[in-house]
């Protein structure tokens, strides 16, 4: 998109603005249903700013522009908002004034700040309402220039939707049903709003395509005693679905419905409504009422806790995407500095050999693939002008994953393509020590993923290294590849570690301009044992792919980090090496071998 695209947009909402007496319009980038990936219709942010990462929110004043995102764009954001009026700032730092901060102090005492409450929760509503008004802000709802510049705006998707088979959720919408209000009674409610995506299609075993890579469904529900209702576009279901929603005694009313729904409520009625992903306007219509129960989601707990058939599903679906990550990774291996390669080519050829695997529906999300210094960029997406072509030498990071019937995949391999520097291993082994820390950790009942994070940390730390992002997020089962509540990352997150939960393990350290390295595989927590102090965790590692020893400085290894590796190495052969050809049975097989400990 070129920078007089953006700086018209810019002009013609700042003409809205003056017109309407508003001095500074925030544009979050998410949808009503606060998705961390919105369907096309609700990419307001991208629109007005041109910038395309996943995380970041952007205000306007009548006067300047900004754009705040996390860690993983900082390299990404200030190229794409070159020269479009917008300044970047990089959001999580201490240096860095926060967005609110910013729009309070370029509306000034008395001035008016203006936002879409259905883009931001009720729990930010709240504290962006308390801090304008102590700083004697106002706040408006009652302006959204987009929905009138936006000429070609999309609509919202009216893709059909299908049924999620039992043989793949292992439990029914009647039992999930059953589940979530006897845990709304236990909080003193009635029934409970469902606007977050994800928790829709599992609670109601319906999957959809209408957000790129996640395969949901847009739709509102509410759950009570006595009712069962979807909020969703009508044309979307199929004569199948319409049964089954019969079948289950659950009424379709329409999308746009949902506020009237809520708002004409009876008065005795208690509703859980997830104050951190239920947008403020909903909750603020049911707190008027006085009927909100501002809980987290009792779904978001039970959807996290993976039962029997999910956990065995994603087992077999990762032992398919370890075959594709295979042939990958024999065919880079075999055809480096023979065949022309470059970062958008080998993500082209990574999602042919998962096509090939049964029950594959697509990716689940956008694989990153940075050669050399592009590897450096977090979530590094290739463009036509970016798109680097690889050499032998030096390392290629591909982080990708799947979409299968039977469950969600991501994994994460930073592949040597010839000569690596002495600093290339010894990063490289510095990650693998705190994946391998993380992998190996056993730890009490009630432990959260904020006192486990340090251990992929320490190595790095030891030798001056960091990274900024997290260690691991939760996966969903044929959902969404980034799950709540639980991760593992530095900052508290009251969530225990539970059995049944699927959890990324990925480390990694990032040179800038230089070389990105990230080792990731899946790791699912399960009972270890019981002792005079309680229950035991440990880890369990799903993921089936070789992580490449010619990238190893064994000598920084210790012997129990090497026996893992090896009996890793050993269990991804034996499971994988029957589905292989010879020549990718040759290649596993060498890439398996058992390593030794240098002097």
């Amino acid at each position: 998109m070129s920078n007089s695209v953006i700086n018209e947009r810019l002009e013609a909402i700042r003409s809205q603005m003056r017109e309407k007496g508003i001095n500074v319009y925030i544009v979050p980038n998410f949808d009503p249903h606060l998705s961390e990936y919105p369907p096309e219709r609700w990419n307001t942010r991208k629109w007005a700013s041109g910038f395309t990462g996943s995380a970041g929110s952007a205000a306007i004043s009548l006067n300047e522009a900004a754009l705040w995102s996390d860690s993983r764009y900082f390299i990404q954001a200030e190229n794409e908002l070159q020269g479009t009026g917008f300044s970047f700032y990089k959001d999580g730092l201490p240096e860095t004034i926060s967005l609110n901060d910013w729009a309070c102090q370029q509306a000034g005492v008395g001035g008016t700040i203006a936002a879409d409450d259905t883009t931001f929760s009720y729990n930010e509503g709240v504290k962006m309402k308390a801090m304008f008004a102590q700083k004697g802000v106002n706040l408006t709802f009652d302006f959204n220039p987009i929905d009138e510049l936006w000429k070609d705006r999309p609509s919202i998707p009216d893709n059909k939707i299908f049924i999620h088979d039992i043989k793949y959720a292992g439990e029914d919408f009647s039992s999930k049903y059953s589940r979530i209000i006897t845990a709304a009674q236990e909080k003193g409610a009635n029934g409970v709003l469902l606007s977050a995506l994800d928790d829709i299609a599992w609670a109601f075993n319906i999957r959809g395509c209408d957000v790129k890579f996640n395969p949901v469904v847009v739709a509102y529900a509410y759950l009570s005693c006595d009712a069962r209702i979807i909020f969703i576009e009508k044309c979307k279901l199929t004569e199948d679905v319409e049964k089954y929603f019969n079948d289950n005694n659950i009424e379709v009313k329409d999308y746009s419905e949902i506020q009237n729904y809520l708002e004409n409520l009876k008065e005795e009625t208690k509703v859980i409504a997830d104050p951190a992903r239920v947008n403020f306007r909903l909750c603020n219509i049911l707190n008027t009422k006085g009927a909100l129960i501002a809980e987290t989601s009792p779904i978001a707990l039970m959807k996290s806790i993976k039962n029997s058939i999910e956990i065995e599903g994603t087992k077999n679906a990762l032992i398919r995407d370890g075959v594709a990550m295979v042939n990958f990774l024999c065919w880079i291996d075999n055809n480096i500095g023979k065949t022309e390669m470059s970062e958008i080519s080998i993500a082209e050829k990574l999602r042919s050999f998962r096509a090939e695997q049964p029950m594959f529906i697509g990716e689940s999300f956008g694989t990153i693939a940075g050669y050399g210094g592009h590897g450096a960029i977090v979530h590094y997406r290739a463009t036509e002008e970016s798109n680097a072509k690889l050499q032998p030498k030096g390392f290629v990071l591909v982080d990708s994953g799947g979409q299968y019937l039977d469950g969600t995949t991501d994994i994460t391999r930073t592949i040597p393509l010839g000569e690596l520097s002495d600093e290339e291993k010894k990063c490289f082994t510095l990650v693998l020590k705190g994946h391998i820390a993380i992998a190996q950790s056993q730890f009490p009942k009630g432990t959260r993923g904020a006192q486990i994070d340090a251990f992929a940390r320490i190595a790095l730390w030891r030798e001056g290294y960091t990274y900024m992002h997290g260690t691991g997020h939760g996966i969903g089962h044929f959902l969404n590849v980034h799950e709540g509540p639980q991760n593992i990352r530095l900052e508290e997150n009251p969530t225990p570690l539970t059995p049944g939960m699927m959890t990324s393990n990925e480390p990694g350290v990032y040179l800038s301009e230089r070389f990105g390295i990230r080792t990731e595989n899946i790791i699912l927590t399960t009972e270890k044992g019981e002792t005079e102090f309680g229950k035991f965790y440990e880890f369990e590692t799903l993921t089936l792919c070789p992580i490449d020893t010619r990238a190893i400085n064994t000598a920084l290894m210790t012997d129990g980090e090497i026996e893992w590796l090896n009996q890793y190495h050993n269990k991804v052969y034996t499971t994988l090496s029957p589905m292989l050809n010879c020549t990718e049975n040759m290649w596993l097989k060498e890439r398996c071998k058992t390593i030794k400990k240098e002097n």
